[in-house]
């Protein structure tokens, strides 16, 4: 068994709350600890560009504030690619700080939702991977964009194999963490005018590049509708998509 630690950004240079975290991760042996910038999803969150201008700002604060403290800790700090930065804004990100205690808790899915090719993200980040969120995704259009949502290793559009056998390849100590989530799939409007609020450089290129791709990967089935099932139907699926993972782990991924 292993133990990654989640804790909040640091609000100041001596936050208390942030170095306690560390020094107890480092005292249970965690591998990590794993924040992320943002709560909830760059294309819902922020209305105007000040709006995001203000939290990339804020945000450079906290990294800037978390890279000594993690240093000084002797811990290493996963920031998740979290529907928040896209790659290129990311690679920036760990460039700019340059520290082997900064790295990334590398989800495998979450970057579509920002136009990015899974694939690129995966093999961009994985050098810095402390940590993961596995997960297969699938997609499907609807009018304002197309819908993405978590499915069971497999039954998705990612090449799983691939996306473990480069993350080891690039870092072999990295352990590989299932993020099965059960729910209804996310509405991402990349079709809309707010989603596009939070990209200066709105790209025609990305957008028509993942169209394609969500085109290609139409799913023969609809996708799981979670909300419209009683509790216990729901907490069964949930169960069996994790086990179905796990199954899929071992046989076609070697873990």
């Amino acid at each position: 068994m292993y133990i990654e630690v989640m804790a909040g950004l640091p609000r100041s240079d001596a936050d208390e709350a942030f170095q306690k975290t560390l020094a107890a991760a480092k005292e249970a042996g965690a591998l990590c600890v794993r924040s992320a910038c943002l709560g909830g999803r760059r294309y819902e969150t922020f209305n105007t560009p000040d709006d995001w201008k203000q939290f990339v700002a804020n945000s450079h604060q906290a990294i800037g504030r978390g890279v000594p403290l993690a240093e000084k800790a002797g811990m290493p700090w996963a920031l998740e690619n979290h529907k928040d930065w896209t790659v290129e804004e990311f690679v920036a990100i760990l460039k700019r700080y340059s520290s082997g205690h900064l790295g990334v808790c590398l989800d495998t899915g979450n970057n579509i939702s920002l136009l990015d090719d899974p694939m690129e993200v995966v093999e961009r980040l994985a050098p810095f991977a402390f940590s993961t969120h596995l997960k297969d995704m699938a997609v499907e259009e609807y009018a304002d964009g197309f819908l993405l949502a978590e499915v069971p290793f497999g039954e998705g559009m990612l090449d799983m194999p691939r996306i473990v056998k480069t993350i080891a390849q690039a870092r072999p100590q990295t352990r590989m963490t299932l993020e099965m989530i059960t729910r209804d799939p996310l509405k991402v409007p990349c079709l809309s005018e707010k989603y596009w609020v939070t990209f200066p450089d709105a790209s025609a290129r990305r957008l028509s590049k993942t169209l394609r791709m969500v085109r290609k990967a139409r799913v023969t089935r609809p996708l799981p509708m979670l909300s419209t099932l009683p509790k216990q139907a729901q907490w069964q699926l949930e169960e069996d998509n994790v086990k179905a993972c796990l199954h899929y782990a071992r046989e076609r991924m070697a873990l």
